[in-house]
């Protein structure tokens, strides 16, 4: 019972909150949690997180199955300064997400204060629910303070 009332209670935080990415993981646990055993949500809380990424990355590069990025546009990216960036930002974050996954593992009480925090970050800072997907906006913030640190140097 106090599980439900958990998940109730961040189902009606995320609604205020204005996150509905949260209230549909919300309500799908909660229907989850009373249709399936245990045993079922433990499996699934050991294989989604590859399971979400895997998805995330086939919307990711949708693009490139669509024929609208090509070669060329590969080539480019890989001459310029913020397809450099993306590169070692998407080494940084690759090990960083397995460390940020161990810890998640060994410390799962933590994803409901993560779940508290994106939901404050939605409502009052206007942020977006993001996941695996923050290594985009890392990129960002990294190409960002680069073109920082280059106006200072003229």
């Amino acid at each position: 019972m106090s599980t439900a009332i958990i998940l109730v209670g961040l189902l009606l935080l995320s609604y205020f909150g204005h996150n509905m990415t949260m209230v549909y993981t919300m309500s799908i646990l909660l229907v989850l949690h009373y249709i399936f055993p245990a045993k079922v949500l433990s499996y699934v809380a050991v294989h989604g997180v590859n399971w979400g990424i895997i998805l995330l990355s086939v919307a990711m590069l949708a693009p490139l199955a669509t024929g609208a990025i090509g070669f060329p546009e590969i080539f480019a990216t890989f001459r310029s300064p913020e397809g450099l960036v993306a590169i070692v930002v998407g080494i940084l974050v690759a090990i960083v997400g397995k460390s940020g996954v161990a810890f998640l593992t060994f410390d799962p009480q933590v994803v409901i204060a993560l779940t508290i925090g994106t939901i404050i970050g939605v409502f009052f800072f206007k942020g977006l629910p993001m996941g695996p997907l923050i290594a985009g906006c890392t990129t960002y913030f990294c190409l960002k303070f680069l073109h920082f640190l280059l106006d200072l140097m003229e």
